[in-house]
C-alpha cells in the first residue's frame, strides 16, 4: 500500500458481546467488560487508549444483557448535576472527559455467539470503507504510552496492516496464535508472512503472538463474509486474515507496555496491583498494605 494514500484510522471496534462465564457469579449481570481495574471499568482503559491515539468514532458489538456498556458511555444526566451542583469539579470532569462525544459511540448486536470474526462482521456497515482499529477490551495494555498510539505511528509509515505482537516464552506459543515474520524493518516492526492459531510448540514460527491490538483494512469484511467455521466451530478472525494476507501487506509492531488478560481471574488481580502501584494517588498507601499481605 501506499502510505501517501493510505486513510487515516478514525473509527475501533470493540467486541463486548462475551459472556464471561470464568468470573460468575460477578458477571451473572454485570457485563465482564464492566469490572473494575482499581477505579475504572475494563472497558474504559480500552476506550481511553483509542482516545489517545486519534480515534474518533467507537463501535461497541454487544449482545443481550450488555446494556450498562452502553450507559456507562453516555451522559448520566442526574449524576452530573449533582456533583456541579456540590462543586465536585474534578469528579465532573472526570466524568465528561470518560465519555465519547455525541454521536460518537455506535452499538451493533452480535445475536449469538459466532466467534470474534463475526463479531467484527457485524461492525461493518457501521466502518464502511475505511481502515479501522480492532481492540479486544479483556486484553488491558499498560505502559507510558498508549499501544495505538504507537501501532498509528507504525501505520503512517507502512500503511497495511499492523498486528500488535509480543513475546512469549517459546513453551507456551501453543496458547496463542503466532506469526511468521520476515524483513525487519526497524521501529520493532516486521513483514509478516504467516499467521498459526496455537500450533504445536515445534512447529510453531517464532514466540512472537497476536496481543488483541489491531489495524486492519476494510476488506477483511469481505473475507469475513465467507469465512467457514474454524477452531471451536466459530468464525475466527485469524483465518480471515491469513487469506487477506495473500492480497494485502500485513505487519507486525512489538509494542512497548505490558499485557494483563483481564478475562482471567490471575490477569486481572495483577492488572489491579500494576495500575494501582503505577498511580501515584494510591501507590503510597497500598504498597505497603500489599508488602504485608506479602509476608503474612
Amino acid at each position: 500500500m501506499n502510505t501517501a494514500s493510505a486513510k487515516k484510522v478514525r473509527k475501533a471496534v470493540f467486541p463486548v458481546a462475551g459472556l464471561g462465564t470464568r468470573f460468575l457469579p460477578a458477571t451473572k449481570v454485570i457485563p465482564k467488560e464492566m469490572l473494575t481495574v482499581v477505579d475504572k471499568p475494563v472497558i474504559q482503559y480500552a476506550v481511553d487508549e483509542a482516545i489517545e491515539a486519534g480515534i474518533e468514532h467507537f463501535v461497541f458489538v454487544t449482545g443481550r444483557g450488555k446494556g450498562a456498556i452502553e450507559d456507562h458511555f453516555d451522559l448520566a444526566y442526574e449524576l452530573e448535576a449533582t456533583l456541579k451542583a456540590r462543586g465536585k469539579t474534578a469528579e465532573f470532569e472526570m466524568l465528561k472527559a470518560s465519555r465519547p462525544a455525541a454521536g460518537a459511540a455506535s452499538f451493533v448486536r452480535q445475536q449469538e455467539p459466532l466467534g470474534l470474526g463475526h463479531a467484527v462482521w457485524c461492525a461493518r456497515d457501521i466502518v464502511g470503507d475505511e481502515p479501522f482499529a480492532l481492540a479486544l477490551p479483556d486484553m488491558l495494555i499498560h505502559g507510558k504510552r498508549g499501544c495505538f498510539a504507537q501501532m498509528i505511528d507504525t501505520y503512517s509509515k507502512h500503511g497495511g496492516n499492523i498486528i500488535a505482537a509480543e513475546e512469549v516464552p517459546h513453551e507456551h506459543v501453543n496458547r496463542y496464535g503466532v506469526l511468521a515474520l520476515t524483513e525487519d524493518l526497524g521501529n520493532q516492526t516486521h513483514r509478516i508472512t504467516g499467521m498459526v492459531e496455537k500450533p504445536k510448540i515445534e512447529d510453531a514460527p517464532s514466540n512472537l503472538i497476536i496481543s488483541g491490538r489491531y489495524i486492519l483494512q476494510p476488506e477483511i469484511f469481505a473475507k469475513l463474509e465467507t469465512q467457514k467455521p474454524g477452531a471451536g466451530g466459530e468464525i475466527q478472525l485469524t483465518d480471515a486474515m491469513i487469506a487477506l494476507l495473500a492480497e494485502q501487506d500485513f505487519f507486525s509492531y512489538r509494542f512497548e507496555g505490558t499485557t494483563y488478560d483481564c478475562g482471567d481471574k490471575i490477569g486481572y488481580l495483577a492488572a489491579n496491583v500494576a495500575i494501582a502501584l503505577s498511580r501515584s494517588d494510591i501507590e503510597p498507601k497500598f504498597r505497603p498494605v500489599l508488602e504485608k499481605l506479602i509476608r503474612a
